[in-house]
């Protein structure tokens, strides 16, 4: 069982996910697989998603970005980073303002930088994250190498580290 998170709160999952070639619901919220969005963009009659697994380019949405509502991107594995870059992609270099959602392994320690770059909700299925995000436990991390957060930290004055390129995490 899975439990979709927003701003690290449990809301309603509204979107119906399909895979292969099971029937469009009319007017529903539908996520689909990118290869069947790509062959047919115009198919959703209601809200839509798509799916992107992580070996799989995300160049083919370049030119729908104003047509897509949501884009989910797979974690196969904890250890899989690549949505990571498709996320910072999608927000930095396309300016996507749509929703980022990311499915499969999300883990505790990763949800800082999803954060960061760029995802807005998170399908968590691993008991141990639900539990802890459900509990409030706040999975970041007080020092960052880069100041690529949001409101980011003003940097530490030198006779306070021997670090002076650390930065500290505003709250």
């Amino acid at each position: 069982m899975s439990t979709l998170f927003k701003d690290r709160k449990p809301v309603d999952d509204t979107w119906v996910h399909l895979d292969g070639e099971q029937p469009i619901p009319q007017g529903a919220d539908v996520i689909l697989p990118l290869a069947r969005y790509i062959d047919d963009p115009k198919q959703v009659s209601g809200r839509v998603g798509v799916f992107v697994e992580a070996g799989e380019q995300i160049e083919a949405l370049r030119d729908h970005m104003d047509a897509i509502d949501l884009i989910a991107l797979d974690f196969p594995t904890y250890a899989d980073g690549r949505a990571f870059s498709k996320a910072r992609l999608l927000r930095d270099e396309w300016a996507y303002a749509g929703e980022i959602r990311a499915v499969g392994d999300v883990r505790i320690d990763q949800v800082l930088f999803m954060e960061r770059c760029g995802f807005t909700s998170l399908l968590v299925s691993h008991q141990p994250t639900i539990d802890s995000l459900l509990a409030g436990q706040d999975p970041g991390i007080s020092f960052y190498y880069q100041p690529a957060a949001e409101n980011a930290p003003v940097p530490m004055a030198a006779e306070q580290t021997a670090r002076p390129w650390l930065r500290r995490r505003s709250v």
